[in-house]
């Protein structure tokens, strides 16, 4: 029985379905084409940004010592919100780790999750991520909402909000780095 060139397509291509479901492959496909449509956020139009009424927020750093958020006031600050298991966060945290590569002695990087730790520091390891990891601590008060991952802040010297994105987005963009230097300027 010979098999029809069109029937042969059609099994290639359900094979080719079939493999971001069940293959290695379908993982790396699916953060590929989630970076692939992320986009550059838009800064808030600068009447209408919302500033910060206090610094005060408990956190963790990644050797589990607890911290306070006021270490960052009259900085620029980047805040993303992510998970591990979250696949849209872990596409965008290349991105992120690229601007960290060239802002981290500028911004304050705060890459929060309420994740445990192992999870995080395996994952870390495994991306080759750099960039310092900040437990969120459940219950305490938070001087800004906190956004299901991946979500982010940016926000400049004088705490008002410049960026707020609750989505996806290529944060490694022209357009990001051009608003990190002015706002590092100021």
């Amino acid at each position: 029985m010979a098999i029809h060139k069109k029937t042969g397509l059609n099994i290639l291509l359900i094979a080719f379905v079939l493999s971001f479901f069940v293959t290695p492959l379908g993982h790396f496909g699916k953060v590929f084409l989630n970076r692939l449509f992320s986009a550059s956020p838009d800064p808030i139009e600068e009447g209408s940004r919302q500033q910060l009424l206090s610094y005060h927020w408990k956190l963790k750093d990644a050797q589990g010592n607890y911290f306070n958020f006021e270490k960052s006031e009259d900085r620029v600050v980047f805040i993303n919100f992510w998970a591990s298991w979250r696949l849209p966060s872990e596409a965008e945290l290349k991105g992120i780790q690229e601007l960290y590569n060239d802002y981290g002695a500028y911004v304050g990087f705060y890459i929060i999750t309420n994740e445990e730790r192992l999870p995080v520091e395996e994952f870390m390891e495994d991306k080759k991520y750099t960039f310092p990891v900040t437990y969120q601590i459940i219950g305490e008060p938070a001087p800004l909402e906190i956004l299901e991952p991946p979500g982010s802040y940016i926000i400049d010297k004088n705490g008002y909000i410049v960026v707020k994105e609750d989505d996806i987005a290529d944060w490694d963009t022209t357009e990001i780095r051009q608003l990190l230097d002015e706002l590092i300027s100021e």
